[in-house]
């Protein structure tokens, strides 16, 4: 059995435009146009692959090519939806692997066991709605109905109202939740979105724990006045509050919690904007982040204490809101085993190694084996148009989803 590269370039390539920029970067948003036509897009691929595809309530998408027994699937793939002005390879990867998968098995005659599926997880990346990998959370059970509405983009658009506009069935979303056990095993390959794979010269990583966020969305009132009539002594200034915790986020991830816990502040929004005009109002969102989870709950409690501070001390209104707040998730043992195993077998270097990012695997290990394959990111660069994966480690990775994939779905109950 031999990987196509062509083929994968073709589907990297046509996926590629679905929202591309000038500059060789992408915006995709989860639920966007453009998500829509890569999404409508992946379903003709699996049809002509033959696979019978499936779509719930929350639009995750899932292209099934049967065994010889209907019994739980191995499912292998990631998510379409970017960031804004992000790279082609977030995400993508995972997708495209997972249709070349199908494509070897398909020329090579080989039945298996188990089915295997093909799938695409909505509203992986935060940029939009303000919560990550939304699609696993609602099939592993964390994310009700009345939750749809607390996630709201920056136009207003309610995550619900997303949903009904592109023809899902938001109401129906509690028939999306799969029990433990419906699916035997999850693949996800992604980049790695670090530089320690591209540093040391190995093709592959196979992770074994991922790094779980707590986000918050933080919103400061003041009021808005002329820069050069208002005294210093009286003002209500937004962002000057809004600027304490900005700074103090940093030195609490840096300095009060654990090693491995990193701390960003990702969007400010100030109002009214203008030089001239003293902030009357300050939206930001910050993203904690450890594969520790009592320091993570550290790094959470101080930023929480650091608000109240702020309320307390400065004349202005402060109300947070913590829209995730996810567990650090140790992988399959099991999966784990079986990639290193297969990376041996088939000659591949590989790296044994966590995961500082968050990914739909985290929530499929509630349901299912999980685990992952790492390929390198140039740079260690990723949410950037500089983001890029050489195509030859993508098809080295590949070869490790088809092998253990295949393992795996040849296996019983």
């Amino acid at each position: 059995m031999k990987i196509n590269k062509s083929r994968i370039e073709k589907d990297f390539n046509n996926i590629s435009k679905f929202g591309e920029l000038s500059n060789g970067g992408v915006t995709r948003l989860a639920f966007s146009k453009e998500d829509m036509d890569a999404r409508n897009y992946l379903k003709d691929v699996m049809e002509e692959l033959g696979l019978r595809v499936s779509i719930d309530a929350f639009g995750n998408m899932s292209g099934r090519r049967e065994g010889k027994m209907d019994i739980a699937p191995v499912a292998i793939g990631s998510h379409l939806d970017t960031v804004p002005e992000g790279g082609n390879y977030d995400g993508i990867v995972g997708v495209i692997a997972a249709l070349e998968v199908i494509r070897v098995l398909n020329e090579n005659n080989i039945e298996t066991l188990r089915p295997i599926e093909v799938v695409n997880l909505s509203a992986e990346e935060s940029s939009r709605f303000g919560g990550a990998t939304l699609g696993s959370k609602v099939i592993s059970g964390k994310i009700s109905l009345k939750d749809l509405s607390k996630y709201v983009d920056k136009e207003g658009t309610s995550l619900y109202k997303a949903l009904e506009d592109n023809g899902y069935k938001p109401d129906e979303i509690e028939g999306a939740v799969l029990n433990k056990g419906d699916v035997y095993s999850f693949i996800e390959m992604h980049i790695e979105q670090g530089p320690v794979l591209e540093t040391e010269s190995i093709p592959v990583g196979i992770v074994t724990s991922i790094a779980a966020p707590t986000r918050f969305r933080v919103k400061f009132k003041g009021v808005a006045d002329h820069s050069g009539n208002t005294p210093m002594n009286i003002r209500k200034d937004a962002l000057t509050a809004a600027s304490e915790l900005i700074l103090g986020v940093e030195r609490i991830a840096k300095y009060e919690a654990g090693p491995a816990t990193v701390g960003t502040v990702g969007y400010v929004y100030v109002k009214p904007g203008a030089m001239n005009v003293i902030p009357g109002a300050v939206e930001m969102g910050i993203d904690v982040r450890d594969i520790n989870s009592d320091d993570k709950k550290v790094a959470v409690g101080k930023v929480i204490q650091l608000i109240e501070a702020i309320k307390s001390n400065r004349p202005v209104e402060v109300e947070y809101e913590i829209l995730t707040d996810d567990e650090p998730v140790k992988l399959s043992s099991k999966v784990i085993d079986t990639l290193v195993d297969t990376a041996e077998e088939i000659g591949l270097d590989y790296k044994v190694m966590h995961s500082g990012a968050g990914h739909d695997a985290m929530h499929m290990a509630d349901i299912a084996q999980a685990g992952m394959i790492f390929v390198p990111s140039k740079n260690g660069i990723s949410h950037n148009i500089e983001e890029f994966t050489d195509m030859d480690d993508i098809v080295k990775g590949t070869e490790l989803l088809l092998h253990a994939s295949l393992k795996l779905a040849q296996e019983g109950d």
